[in-house]
C-alpha cells in the first residue's frame, strides 16, 4: 500500500470533505453553542493547555473584537499553541506522506478553490470590522485601527478556516477540536483565562463566482446588524444600494465616481441603459451589433449585442451584452477582446 493509499486519500474521499466544508464555510444562522465550546475546549486540551475559566459569545466579530478589549484579564493569545501550531505539524505530516507533488495535487483537489473564497471574504470581514470599529472609536483613527487590527490577528477564523480542514479532514486528532468549532461556530479568539467565540452570519448572498453580491440589501450580516455591503465583491455602501432602485440614465451620467457608475450601468442593465441614452449603432456583423454611448467626463460605453445561438427551453434566444474597450471598432473585434484574442485570430466553430 503505498503512502497516499495508506492516507485514507481517495477522490470520493476529498470530493466528500470539500463539499463538507465548503457547505460549512457558507453555513448561516445559529451556532450550536454546546458543540462550539465542547470543540473550544477539546482544543485546548489537544495543546496541553488548561480549558478556558470561561467561553464568552458575541454576536459578530466586531462586537467579539469589542467585548475582548474590554477583558479585564484574558491571559495572553495561545493561537500558537491552539491553532498555527497543530496546523503546521499537521501539513508537515501530510506534506511528508504525499511528497511535494501529491501535496499540491491533494491541495488543488480540496482546499484551493475554497481558499480563495473563504480568503477573500475574510479580508472582507477584518476591513469591515476595522472600519466599524475606527468609526465608532473616541482616539485617534490611526491608532485605534492599530488596535482592532491587533486583536484579529489573535482570531481563529471557525468556519472561514474551512480550506485547510478540508485538506485535513479526518486526519488529525490534534484538529479535532477546531473541526467541531468551525462546524458549529464563527471567529474565535483563545485566550489563557477566557475564550471570545461569535454566532455565524445571519445572511450570506454571493454571485456565481462566489464573491459578496447583493443589491437590495446587506451581502454578509450578523445577528447584531453588523453588515456589509458588495455588488459583484465592490465593497459599497448601504446608502448606495438604496438608491439602485431610482436609477434613471441622468443618475447614472452624474454619478462622478466612476466605479460606482458602472455598478449603476449593471444593476440598471447595460440594453435598458443604451436604449434610455440615444445609443449609437456603430457596426454589425455575423458576431454581433457593437454600440457606443458617449459620456462628457468618461471613457465611452460600447457594447456588443450578441444572441444566444443555443435555443432556451421555451425556444427563445437569449441575447447578451458584452462590455469591451472604448477603442472597439467592431462586432468581431469585440467579441474576440472577450476572448483574449485580436479579431483576426478569433475563428469560432459555433456560435454562442
Amino acid at each position: 500500500m503505498d503512502k497516499h493509499e495508506d492516507l485514507g486519500d481517495t477522490g470520493m474521499n476529498r470530493t466528500t470533505a470539500q463539499d463538507t466544508w465548503r457547505a460549512v464555510a457558507a453555513a448561516t444562522g445559529p451556532a450550536d453553542r454546546t458543540a462550539a465550546e465542547a470543540g473550544i475546549r477539546l482544543a485546548y486540551r489537544s495543546a496541553g493547555l488548561a480549558e478556558p475559566a470561561q467561553v464568552l459569545w458575541a454576536d459578530s466579530p466586531l462586537a467579539a473584537v469589542a467585548l475582548v478589549r474590554g477583558l479585564a484579564d484574558p491571559g495572553r493569545s495561545v493561537r500558537e499553541e491552539v491553532r498555527t501550531r497543530p496546523w503546521a505539524e499537521e501539513r508537515r505530516r501530510v506534506h511528508d506522506a504525499l511528497g511535494p507533488a501529491g501535496w499540491a495535487a491533494h491541495w488543488q483537489a480540496t482546499g484551493a478553490g475554497l481558499w480563495d473564497l473563504t480568503r477573500a471574504l475574510a479580508e472582507r470581514i477584518r476591513a469591515g470590522v476595522t472600519e466599524a470599529a475606527t468609526a465608532a472609536g473616541t482616539g485617534g483613527s490611526a491608532r485605534e485601527a492599530t488596535a482592532v487590527r491587533l486583536v484579529l490577528l489573535d482570531a481563529v477564523l471557525g468556519q472561514h478556516d474551512a480550506a485547510w480542514l478540508a485538506a485535513f479532514d479526518g486526519r488529525g486528532e490534534r484538529l479535532a477540536g477546531l473541526a467541531a468549532v468551525a462546524a458549529h461556530a464563527g471567529w474565535w479568539w483563545p485566550y489563557e483565562n477566557v475564550a471570545v467565540v461569535c454566532e455565524r452570519p445571519v445572511e450570506l448572498h454571493r454571485d456565481e463566482a462566489g464573491r459578496l453580491d447583493r443589491g437590495d440589501g446587506p451581502a454578509l450580516a450578523y445577528p447584531d446588524g453588523f453588515a456589509l455591503h458588495a455588488w459583484r465583491g465592490m465593497p459599497v455602501d448601504a446608502d448606495f444600494l438604496a438608491g439602485l432602485a431610482d436609477l434613471t440614465p441622468e443618475r447614472i451620467r452624474a454619478e462622478e465616481n466612476a466605479e460606482l457608475r458602472r455598478v449603476m450601468l449593471e444593476y440598471y442593465g447595460y440594453d435598458r441603459y443604451l436604449a434610455a441614452s440615444g445609443a449609437r449603432h456603430e457596426h454589425r456583423d455575423e458576431t454581433g451589433v457593437l454600440w457606443r454611448v458617449e459620456l462628457a467626463d468618461d471613457e465611452d460605453v460600447v457594447m456588443v449585442e450578441v444572441v444566444n445561438s443555443t435555443p432556451e427551453p421555451d425556444g427563445s434566444h437569449r441575447t447578451y451584452w458584452l462590455r469591451v474597450p472604448p477603442s472597439t471598432r467592431t462586432a468581431r473585434e469585440g467579441v474576440a477582446w472577450t476572448f483574449g484574442l485580436d479579431s483576426a485570430a478569433y475563428e469560432p466553430l459555433v456560435q454562442t
